[in-house]
């Protein structure tokens, strides 16, 4: 059932101060985010009844472009360059969005929408990962479970020095990405 107009217009608002938020580093409560936006407490949890799900909500426009890039990916001839578009777009989404480490992280999630989303892109890399298995262009050793921790290492690791803007943690993150894919390529 579609909200009313002025429902949907609180959940925007609640989102877009939620945004502000996590861009800025600040803590996702609740009533922080109600006081913020001019909002009665109880509103805001009528929509998010936890600061996992508000963050989620956050998190899924990110969320759905990279499901999109996978879906380009996927479509690509070759396996490497699939592959290895698709683990890009992951690396720029993370570094670009803080919202979306912490949703991936989670052993679980607050909104269908976003268990919808993560199986999806589990689902493509896996593919992914098989088709450029049965290419033979990567070692056959390297697993998803192998695949996933080092991912979450290279955005770490070219966010761990704040001294980097945005750009430059993608352009590392990059190059964090190439150095690992060529550990694990088969010529």
């Amino acid at each position: 059932m579609p909200l009313r107009k002025d429902a949907a217009q609180n959940r925007r608002h609640i989102v877009e101060i939620a945004r502000r938020y996590v861009d800025e580093g600040k803590p996702l409560q609740l009533n922080d985010v109600a006081r913020t936006a001019s909002i009665g407490v109880a509103t805001v949890y009528r929509h998010f009844p936890t600061p996992e799900a508000l963050l989620e909500a956050v998190a899924l426009p990110a969320l759905e472009e990279l499901v999109r890039r996978a879906g380009q990916a996927s479509t690509e001839p070759d396996p490497w360059t699939a592959l290895h578009d698709f683990l890009a777009a992951a690396i720029e989404t993370m570094l670009a969005d803080p919202a979306v480490p912490p949703v991936f992280a989670a052993a679980t999630t607050s909104l269908e929408h976003t268990g919808d989303l993560r199986r999806g892109l589990v689902t493509a890399f896996a593919q992914l990962l098989s088709r450029a298995h049965a290419a033979g262009v990567i070692d056959p050793a390297v697993t998803e479970a192998d695949m996933t921790p080092l991912m979450c290492g290279i955005a770490y690791a070219a966010k761990v020095h704040n001294t980097l803007g945005p750009a430059e943690q993608a352009a590392t993150g990059l190059r964090y990405l190439d150095l690992l894919l060529t550990g694990v390529r088969r010529p």
